[in-house]
């Protein structure tokens, strides 16, 4: 097999007329909205205020930010269409190149390698024409002899996808076995119940004593009707619902506007809690001052939920851990605290993400076909919590500590399998085209 080096100028040809959104030329043609990288190209009938490009039937396509990702494609419909002057549209000389190969070497480290040595920026820089055509790389002097390389390189990559596919199996079971230990938990079968223990009830009389002296009117919660309990619990066991058991809240929170140069105050994100554990580094400084005794500020313990997110988020949650009045929550969290030497908060968040509340939350958002479902604090309030006696909390919660640090370690061992197979077909892509 013989290969030579070569401009892709010499077998590409881009298509150089441009036109103003406006322009009567392209009016009434469909858009391309984003090319994704897998190859998909995605239409709109929205206006654009860019100046565009026009795209032909046979055309290869390439998204200048992404191409090295795959965002390419041939355009195989009959209708012309238009593009963002961010992507280029080329016609190409099938005598001397196969667009399959081309597409399968501007996936490759080689093409990368290239736009590196040659191109100010590389990869870095969105690849137009000017940078692409005058592009110097190697390939098969025969189309018949690049036909063949691409052969060769799907049934390998036929091979590296259904390994692919098996590992992202193993990731879903390995989350549904996540949710497995959860639901054991809350049903009382992953530990021992222990008779002195005591009863839960009289965990829950004295919540209901701590409350009292506390002086604070609260709404008397409605009572728990029997087709609500959504499973059998141990007989030391009580359902309750979360509003019995929390001494601070259920609180909305406040967005003051962000501002880099403002007070220096640390305004969680959303994304703080979506994984239902606490990131503290996704957060915003806001030009507000807080007053220190605030409740808007964290302490240990505090329990966040979501109040307003895209459905699978709404009323996820998490507990804080750390220093007190380093961060304020945002009006679309809710906070509530339990009473600390009477419940354990880590197994009241664990209640709280665990699959039947999830459930719970997501049944209650309203406005769940709008892009931004809530929850209110009266759902929060209304909360279902199958309370243990105190101390078996703590020995669930270093059960599923334990059991979750163990699947942590699958998932992360499953994740290296799934980035050794990606790169061993980019070094077999790799040694292919260096033939």
């Amino acid at each position: 097999m013989s290969w030579k080096k070569v401009k892709m100028g010499e077998f590409l040809i881009n298509r150089e007329s441009r036109f103003k959104p406006k322009d009567k030329a392209i009016a009434g043609l469909k858009r391309i909205d984003k090319i994704d990288f897998s190859g998909t190209i995605y239409l709109s009938d929205k206006p654009s205020n860019t100046d565009m490009i026009i795209v032909k039937r046979g055309d290869l396509v390439i998204s200048g930010i992404n191409v090295e990702k795959g965002a390419m494609s041939v355009y195989q419909d009959k209708e012309d269409i238009t593009a963002t002057i961010h992507y280029s549209s080329y016609c190409f000389d099938e005598t001397k190149i196969d667009i399959e190969f081309l597409k399968m070497f501007l996936k490759s480290p080689e093409f990368k390698i290239a736009l590196k040595e040659q191109v100010p920026g590389g990869i870095k820089t969105e690849i137009k024409p000017k940078h692409l055509l005058p592009l110097e790389v190697s390939i098969p002097t025969l189309v018949s002899e690049q036909k063949e390389i691409v052969k060769q390189f799907r049934g390998i990559e036929t091979v590296s996808s259904s390994v692919d596919t098996e590992i992202i199996t193993q990731q879903d079971l390995v989350n549904q076995l996540r949710q497995s230990f959860l639901r054991e938990a809350m049903q009382g079968k992953l530990v021992k119940q222990d008779p002195k223990d005591g009863h839960a009830k009289d965990l829950l009389e004295k919540i209901k004593a701590e409350k009292a002296k506390s002086g604070r009117r609260e709404k008397e919660l409605p009572h728990i009707k029997p087709e609500e309990i959504p499973f059998e619990i141990p007989e030391n066991w009580v359902w309750c619902r979360l509003g019995e058991i929390i001494s601070f809240g259920p609180s909305n929170g406040y967005s003051p506007k962000e501002s880099k140069k403002g007070t220096g105050i640390k305004c969680l994100t959303l994304t703080a809690t979506t994984s239902g554990k606490f990131k503290g580094e996704h957060y915003k400084l806001v030009d507000e001052q807080i007053e220190s005794d605030s409740y808007l500020w964290l302490s240990k313990g505090d329990i966040l939920l979501q109040r307003g997110n895209a459905l699978e988020y709404v009323g996820i949650a998490a507990l804080y851990e750390g220093e007190s009045n380093e961060f304020i929550y945002p009006d679309l969290m809710i906070k509530v605290r339990v009473f600390e030497k009477l419940t354990y908060d880590r197994f009241i968040h664990k209640v709280l993400i665990s699959p039947f509340n999830r459930t719970y939350f997501s049944d209650n958002a309203f406005g769940a076909q709008k892009s931004m479902p809530k929850i209110n604090q009266g759902v929060v309030l209304n909360t279902m919590i199958p309370l243990p006696p105190l101390n078996e909390q703590y020995r669930i919660v270093d059960k599923i500590i334990n059991i979750m640090t163990l699947c942590d370690d699958l998932q992360q061992s499953i994740q290296l399998s799934r980035e050794q197979n990606e790169l061993l077909l980019q070094q077999v892509l790799k040694e292919t085209l260096n033939l």
